[in-house]
């Protein structure tokens, strides 16, 4: 036999067939219009480990891609086979291969947002999480006092009350009460790293300076008084006065709107206020990061009480005549 020569015309047959190769899959990677309107989604789950033939086929049954082959060809021609991110994602099949693609490599996971207002209690909070559908409220509440957790994120508590800090959470849409809890507990200790100093210029300790700073959350409604709201309680709790605070006389009982009752005040609970001497045993709900640098930093005052006026602020007073005084102004009339 002779031995094989590659002939100039061999290597232009294969050129003109590669040619080929690409321009077709071009086609079908940037000229195919996707049959969907957009309007069914898919969620598709990659997890970590799995390969570009998985994800393929993932798309491929669920109905968002025509082609495994297709796509597998395309994102090794881009290079992008080994740069995909795993995650849950969702799609709609109006989606290109390059859209999807994209999506994948930078790693534009579905995630379920979550936003925690400041003074939120866990019972308010478990409320919210499940009117969204995300937990059921039992669940959520368990794990808010789940032994382990607690020993975990170091808090001298019966439930994560206080730590869980305000803000706006990603969640994985397959995520968990724990992951919630540990993003929310983790963003608490990033913010509040400033305790440590503050701590050294303050009596009380950190679970304090965070159960203070709650009941100081629920008072205020004006940011500008929370300094202020705060030096009252200081100042009680210098002198061993009761801090006789309403939220505190509701708490685990019901949100509290802005009103106590004489029932409310007399309900027996180691929270209430009106009841018990000192701090409540924990926080009565989770504060913002203004009312922790109130309940460390105290305006300069020898304000004793307040009361609300009708606009959201408040009246301070330094005597019970004085008090006595504001209450008959602002609240009998």
């Amino acid at each position: 036999m002779l031995p094989f020569k590659t002939t100039s015309k061999t290597i232009v047959v294969s050129l003109v067939r590669l040619c080929l190769l690409l321009l077709l899959s071009w086609y079908l990677f940037c000229l195919l219009v996707p049959s969907g309107s957009g309007t069914t989604v898919h969620d598709v789950s990659f997890p970590t480990g799995s390969g570009i033939k998985k994800l393929a086929t993932e798309l491929k049954a669920a109905g968002i891609i025509r082609s495994s082959w297709h796509f597998i060809l395309i994102s090794r021609l881009r290079g992008q086979a080994h740069r995909l991110k795993a995650g849950d994602y969702r799609f709609n099949d109006a989606m290109t291969t390059s859209d999807i693609l994209g999506k994948v490599v930078n790693g534009d996971v579905d995630y379920r947002r979550f936003a925690l207002p400041e003074g939120y209690s866990i019972y308010q909070a478990a409320e919210l999480l499940e009117q969204k559908g995300y937990f059921k409220k039992v669940a959520f509440l368990e794990k808010c006092r789940d032994k382990t957790l607690l020993g975990r994120f170091a808090i001298p508590a019966a439930s994560v009350e206080g730590y869980l800090y305000p803000a706006t959470y990603n969640l994985p849409r397959n995520g968990s009460e724990e992951q919630l809890i540990g993003q929310m507990v983790e963003q608490f200790n990033k913010v509040c790293s400033e305790f440590k100093g503050g701590e050294n210029r303050s009596s009380l300790s950190r679970h304090e300076v965070v159960t203070l700073a709650s009941i100081i959350e629920k008072e205020a409604v004006s940011p500008e008084e929370k300094p202020l709201i705060s030096a009252v309680f200081h100042n009680r709790l210098r002198i061993g006065m009761p801090l006789q605070s309403d939220p505190t006389a509701v708490y685990g009982v019901r949100a509290f709107s802005g009103k106590v009752s004489k029932s409310d005040i007399q309900h027996q609970s180691p929270y209430n206020t009106y009841l018990v001497k000192g701090l409540p045993p924990g926080p009565i709900g989770n504060p913002g990061l203004a009312a922790l640098k109130a309940a460390l930093h105290p305006a300069n005052t020898q304000f004793l009480y307040f009361v609300a006026r009708k606009d959201g602020t408040h009246q301070f007073s330094r005597t019970l005549d004085e008090h006595n005084s504001a209450v008959n102004r602002y609240l009998k009339h």
